[in-house]
């Protein structure tokens, strides 16, 4: 017995799907063209890294040359400085002040020419002395140069309201004083000559009741600067 309830299935075909290729196989242009580009890209690595190579090294060179050839400014002691007459009440008649200091080219390579140095002291940032020290001079490299100075008389102006003052720091245990050595400098590399420099070396000293350099202000570095 046949069932008439069942539904027809009817099959559309279609079009046949093309297969796809898979180009597995690459040709020779395409191999070389790949070498050529890695080769290339290793080239321009190589010249990359020669040239940073090339620029440390210069670079290293010129840091050392900079450091070599950069002149030091020249260095400042204050080794002695008196007031042989502060014991006297009235000393001021005959006050003298008398110091030592020393100037040290430390370069290695690099001279100093020295267009004269004079010498001021203060006292209370009020100058009371002032005095030539050293004529013209070229200081060589790795050398020191004893200054040696005094005020008295024309070059010293102390009055006795002054001297009282510094008979009253004395009865306080010191009396601090400013010397001040000025220079115009120039610095001579091999045959170059550097621009002219105004030197200040200031030397903070104090003397005691007996009017010599206390103890903490002997072989003290004075600072240097440029104006």
């Amino acid at each position: 017995m046949h069932n008439n309830d069942h539904i027809p299935v009817h099959h559309v075909q279609g079009p046949n799907p093309k297969p796809v290729k898979l180009n597995r196989h690459h040709t020779m242009r395409y191999y070389a063209h790949r070498v050529h580009e890695s080769l290339t890209t290793r080239v321009s690595k190589m010249i990359c890294a020669t040239f940073l190579g090339l620029l440390f090294i210069v670079g290293l060179i010129t840091f050392i040359l900079w450091l070599s050839l950069r002149p030091h400014r020249p260095r400042f002691h204050i080794h002695e400085f008196n007031i042989p007459g502060l014991t006297q009440d009235s000393g001021f008649e005959n006050a003298v002040i008398t110091f030592k200091v020393s100037a040290r080219n430390s370069n290695q390579n690099i001279g100093v020419y020295y267009e004269s140095m004079d010498g001021a002291v203060y006292y209370r940032d009020t100058k009371i002395g002032y005095t030539p020290l050293l004529y013209p001079f070229y200081q060589q490299p790795k050398n020191t140069t004893e200054v040696d100075g005094d005020l008295s008389g024309a070059t010293l102006t102390v009055s006795s309201q002054r001297w009282s003052e510094f008979q009253s720091d004395r009865a306080d245990g010191s009396v601090v004083f400013r010397l001040e050595l000025t220079s115009v400098i120039r610095f001579k590399i091999s045959t170059w000559d550097s621009k002219r420099h105004t030197m200040h070396a200031n030397c903070n000293v104090g003397v005691g009741p007996d009017g010599s350099l206390l103890t903490i202000y002997k072989d003290k570095r004075c600072p240097v600067y440029f104006s």
